[in-house]
């Protein structure tokens, strides 16, 4: 909340010495069961110990981040930072401006502390006056012990936090994830350089954590892989949803909107809600590579591309593309696309196994994306696949896939994103990374370089991947391919 919005304050707030001695009185006593050790828990602290030993001597600082205003008085739906979900083990919606503060030990290690805003006691203002944190308006918060308990660590109030993270700030080396939560950063930096830290080489510092918490992710363990499987099993749902709505869709107007909303159901009840916002989009709209107005119809005739993933409470999520007609069957011209795009797919999975690198996959779904290119003869004359593909020289095919093919998964649905090229394109694929493989041809309706028949057409195929010890295993093998299957899955789920 800005300072402007603590000034305007114009709720109602009873403030008699008689009401609060009221609202004090006669609550039952509150549960005395702490929640048990989680399984995130208990992983994350197995990552804190590598974060640990690479920052040995460091105070580290992880925010979750704070709550966002929308319209005014309200807040967004909170989501903490992913390096903080990673390294706690709390996801959904907690905990909004907590830090986890890895205090170095003097014999080495870290202690792991996590200042929170705890639970108020019941006869304070918080308690019934505080529209952002108070328990009458927001329920109940975890206690300091309830926090030790689930996760594991040292629990602290936030009000110590500043003085705790910046003491003796120019002894000890103290490194913050800056992008995850700006205005405490800016607190903090203010507090280092005061208490002796040097302003120059703060945030390069800085950088060099959010890039190492960011690369901790690249490789996954056996339960993040369960959680993935979990997360693309209910992407499931949501897309047979989707298919069974399929005749309401058409029918209602604004197609695209419903098919969102569909979706965006049961990635709520599945699970914390959607990954990222859903692509909708039919027709040419599909043209778009991120299109998600979703406000147009879903005509008879249109496919209609729906590029959708549940986030799940622990925050990993599933990243699922499926191109599909809306009256249930493809067009000669569309399966011929699809046909060409299920290839180009089919190719780039084989090329995920340990040894190759990230780049092949792409490398081996692109040349067959060329291929069909050249033989419909959309690319220029005298124009072969090698020249196309000459990076120096070529890339016509990209006119109609500009994007990548591939790209790592899990907490974040475009994860590891501060990974350096030598770390991600240029890398050796290893067991335990989890990837997208999504391959597309997009002719948009106005390209006069394709037949008439493309013009408005687009199709993308995404299937999520786990690279295994000989290859590798792809969490999405449920989901329909080839345009056969597509359209039997269609009827079928329809049938029901």
């Amino acid at each position: 909340m800005s300072e402007e919005q603590k000034q305007a304050e114009n709720r109602a707030r009873p403030t008699t010495e008689e009401f609060r001695t009221f609202v004090a009185e006669d609550w039952a006593p509150r549960s005395a069961t702490r929640p048990d050790l989680t399984e995130a828990a208990r992983r994350a602290a197995s990552r804190r110990e590598q974060v640990s030993a690479a920052h040995e001597g460091e105070r580290l600082v992880i925010p979750a981040g704070g709550l966002k205003v929308r319209s005014n008085d309200t807040d967004y739906v909170f989501r903490p930072h992913s390096a903080f979900a990673h390294l706690t083990g709390l996801g959904a919606d907690r905990e909004p401006d907590a830090v986890l503060v890895m205090e170095p030990r003097e014999g080495g290690g870290h202690e792991s502390i996590l200042y929170f805003r705890p639970m108020a006691p019941r006869d304070s203002e918080e308690f019934f006056g505080d529209a952002r944190y108070g328990e009458f308006w927001v329920g109940p918060r975890p206690s300091i012990e309830d926090i030790e308990s689930e996760l594991g660590l040292t629990g602290r109030h936030i009000d110590g936090f500043v003085d705790a993270a910046t003491k003796d700030a120019g002894e000890v080396t103290v490194r913050v994830v800056r992008d995850a939560d700006r205005e405490l950063t800016a607190a903090l930096d203010t507090a280092r350089i005061a208490n002796g830290a040097v302003e120059e080489g703060l945030a390069e510092a800085d950088d060099a954590l959010a890039h190492d918490l960011s690369h901790l992710r690249m490789v996954k363990d056996d339960w993040e892989i369960e959680q993935m499987q979990a997360a693309v099993d209910a992407t499931k749902v949501g897309f047979e949803a989707v298919i069974a709505d399929l005749p309401t869709a058409l029918e209602s107007g604004r197609g695209e909107r419903w098919v969102e909303g569909v979706f965006g159901l049961h990635a709520r009840h599945q699970g914390n809600g959607v990954g990222y916002d859903s692509i909708c989009a039919a027709g040419d709209h599909a043209n778009t590579l991120h299109w998600i107005k979703n406000t147009g119809e879903v005509r008879d005739g249109d496919l209609i591309l729906l590029d959708a993933g549940v986030e799940l409470d622990s925050l990993f999520t599933a990243d699922i593309t499926r191109t599909l007609p809306a009256n249930g069957r493809f067009t000669q011209a569309q399966r011929e696309i699809h046909d060409a795009v299920e290839a180009a797919q089919a190719a780039g999975i084989a090329a995920v196994k340990p040894g190759n690198k990230f780049s092949d996959v792409h490398a081996a779904a692109i040349r067959v994306i060329a291929e069909h290119l050249h033989t419909w003869g959309l690319l220029p004359e005298g124009v072969s696949v090698d020249d196309t593909l000459d990076p120096e020289h070529g890339q016509y095919h990209r006119r109609w896939m500009v994007h990548g093919t591939s790209h790592h998964l899990g907490i974040d649905v475009h994860d590891c994103a501060l990974a350096t090229r030598s770390e991600y394109m240029d890398a050796e694929l290893q067991p335990g990374m989890i990837l997208t493989v999504e391959p597309g041809l997009y002719f948009k309706a106005d390209d006069l370089k394709v037949p008439e028949r493309f013009r408005g057409i687009g199709v993308r195929l995404e299937d999520d991947v786990v690279v295994t010890e000989d290859g590798c295993r792809n969490l999405s093998a449920d989901f329909p391919h080839s345009a056969d299957d597509v359209e039997a899955w269609i009827a079928e789920v329809q049938s029901r």
